[in-house]
């Protein structure tokens, strides 16, 4: 493990010089730790960096590599183009990388020109790793790999972290692994993105965490407090902290403050000798595991039966029938939604607005199966997944016309927004969904709807059931 060591670090253009043109002074404690943690990777001497950016492309179901032979970038958006990076890419780590992680099913893809040109995504340097390179880097003796964040669940970032570790070691790499992020962007009032309470806090939360070297708040943090806060880099932060599972560390803070409302980290992270009891993967799954027991012990008989339907159907191939003497809840007839979780993100949501078949029963065997196998925004679920996940059941009451924008409210209605042939719904009581402006957007956004056209609004009421 002597052959790596890991850096948080913060990503604000201003602090280069040629963008600052002198306000980078503001920041001069990121600054200098910057220029300390130079001064360590110069004695390091490491083959590669591995940069974690949040804003190298970001999708919501894989964690993409950059493979392009030469990674090149400038900082012309942010009025220095004379500003450039040029970097060998790492591409046998690349290629080791992909191979661990997904022979140990994890989601990751390589990323190339031609791929981002379809996925319509940069494929050059982002400012979330040319920033730390400015400082970093003043003699580029080294290759690079950069990895985005992917919007899987934090405990498959934390195993990629491993995969990354395992892949290095295999090829024998001196590594410096580099997790680049702000902390929240919510710490003022002339923040970025506001002022909220939550940021402060969440900012506490990550300086204590690598000043003890504990990532089990990271990795079981409230994901709607997490977005409260307004973070950037808790997911590189997350897969830095796996890289090292199974392994003691020395982890310092080096400096942290919060200009401009948005709070900077400078760390480092040292590993010593191995340690089994430092697998927080497993403790995760643990525990994560006697939630779901818990939780389907007490569940309602509605999300028992998506929960059946969809089970038996992935291992049978069969779609169950309602119980031929049919509960006086099920008969009834109602629009239903059905959400799937895996690790608290979304792993499937498909529903009615109107019921379409003869009775509720029915509906929640169609919708489940429907948000298991054919939601186009996931892969089918697989049989391996089905005992980490978990459900809900909406029961939507019938919708009614909206007048005037203060009878909404995005914890109490959902709402359905039309024009012409195009209709979009959004649930009510969605995590991260607190403006009746916000709740809006992402309904006219799903149903292909310009943002700023007139539409027709409706709300409805559910019942949710897990």
């Amino acid at each position: 493990m002597s052959l790596f060591i890991g850096f948080t670090v913060p990503h604000p253009p201003i602090i280069i010089p040629e963008v600052g043109r002198g306000e980078e002074k503001t920041c001069q404690k990121t600054i200098s730790a910057l220029l300390e943690l130079r001064e360590k990777l110069n004695t390091f001497a490491p083959d590669t960096l591995v940069v974690i950016s949040p804003h190298a492309p970001l999708f919501s179901d894989v964690v993409a590599i950059n493979i392009n032979p030469l990674l090149t970038g400038d900082m012309g958006r942010f009025g220095a183009k004379n500003v450039t990076f040029s970097y060998q890419n790492d591409l046998e780590l690349a290629e080791t990388v992909l191979a661990t992680a997904q022979k140990e099913g994890l989601s990751v893809a390589g990323l190339d020109e031609s791929l981002a040109r379809v996925m319509r995504v940069p494929s050059t340097l982002d400012h979330g790793t040319m920033v730390p390179l400015y400082y970093l880097d003043p003699e580029q003796k080294f290759k690079l790999l950069v990895i985005s964040q992917g919007l899987i669940p934090f405990s498959e970032l934390y195993r990629l972290g491993t995969a990354i570790r395992k892949a290095a070691e295999k090829l024998n790499r001196r590594l410096v692994i580099i997790a680049s992020g702000d902390l929240s962007h919510r710490l003022s009032e002339d923040a970025p993105a506001g002022y909220d309470p939550a940021g402060r806090y969440f900012d506490r939360l990550m300086v204590d965490a690598f000043n003890k070297g504990e990532p089990w708040e990271l990795l079981t943090i409230d994901k709607g407090f997490a977005e409260q806060a307004g973070e950037c880099g808790l997911r590189s932060f997350i897969m830095l902290f796996g890289f090292f599972d199974g392994y003691q560390i020395k982890s310092r803070v080096l400096s942290y403050e919060g200009p401009f409302g948005v709070g900077y980290l400078v760390a480092e992270v040292i590993p010593g000798k191995e340690d089994k009891d430092r697998n927080y993967y497993l403790k995760l799954v643990a525990q994560r595991q006697e939630e779901i027991k818990k939780r389907r012990e007490k569940e309602s008989p509605y999300v028992k039966l998506a929960r059946n339907a969809l089970e038996t159907y992935i291992r049978t191939g069969k779609v169950i029938e309602p119980p031929e003497e049919l509960p006086e809840i099920f008969n009834r007839r109602a629009g239903v939604f059905v959400s799937i979780k895996k690790d608290g993100e979304l792993r499937g949501c498909i529903g009615t607005i109107a019921p379409t078949t003869s009775n509720l029963a029915e509906e929640i065997i169609k919708n489940s199966l429907e948000a298991g196998l054919n939601d186009p925004r996931f892969e089918p679920v697989e049989e391996k997944e089905l005992m980490e996940l978990t459900y809900s059941v909406d029961v939507l009451y019938p919708p009614e016309e909206v007048v005037d924008l203060s009878e909404l409210d995005p914890k109490k209605y959902g709402v359905i927004v039309s024009k012409g042939y195009r209709r979009g719904l959004l649930l009510p009581d969605l995590e991260g969904v607190d403006t009746v402006e916000k709740q809006l957007s992402i309904a006219k956004r799903k149903a292909g709807i310009d943002p700023l056209d007139s539409v027709k609004i409706e709300r409805f009421l559910v019942e949710r059931f897990y």
